[in-house]
C-alpha cells in the first residue's frame, strides 16, 4: 500500500462522531492517550493510537445515520467495490477520487453499519487541501 501523509498509517480505521470535535480529541487523548495527528477545520481530527489511529468527526445531535463507520484500506478500491456490489452490498458512494490522494467508496453490510474503503493513489500533503499536520 502506498504512503499517504493525508491519512493514517492504519489498515482499518475508526469514525467516531461527536458533536464537538475539537472537545471529544481533546478528552480522548487526555484520558486514553491518543496523541492529535492532523486536524480538518474544526470538523475532522485524525488521531494516533499506538500503532493504530482513528478518526474524530462533527455530527450534530439531530443529524441522521450513524454515529459510527469504519474505514478500510485497500489495494485496489475499483476491484473491491465490483465484489462487494456483487456480493449484495447497499453500496451509500460509488467509487471516487478525492483531493487527498484518495480513491473511496461507501457500503453498508447486511446490518447496517457504513463501511468506506479506500485506496491510495499519491501521498498528499495535507496543506494541498486545507489539512494541518500536528506537532508531536
Amino acid at each position: 500500500m502506498l504512503p499517504n501523509r493525508s491519512m493514517p498509517n492504519s489498515v482499518v480505521i475508526p469514525t467516531l462522531a461527536y458533536p464537538d470535535v475539537p472537545a471529544a480529541a481533546e478528552w480522548l487523548c487526555a484520558a486514553f492517550g491518543f496523541t492529535p495527528r492532523l486536524r480538518i477545520g474544526g470538523h475532522r481530527i485524525q488521531l494516533n493510537v499506538g500503532e493504530g489511529g482513528c478518526i474524530v468527526v462533527t455530527r450534530g445531535e439531530s443529524a441522521p445515520g450513524p454515529d459510527h463507520s469504519i474505514m478500510v484500506r485497500v489495494a485496489d478500491v475499483n476491484a473491491h467495490y465490483a465484489q462487494a456490489k456483487a456480493a449484495g452490498a447497499k453500496i451509500l458512494a460509488s467509487p471516487n477520487d478525492f483531493p487527498y490522494g484518495e480513491r473511496q467508496y461507501s457500503a453498508a453490510d447486511l446490518a447496517g453499519h457504513v463501511w468506506t474503503f479506500s485506496q491510495t493513489l499519491r501521498d498528499s500533503d495535507p496543506a494541498e487541501w486545507g489539512g494541518i499536520l500536528a506537532d508531536n
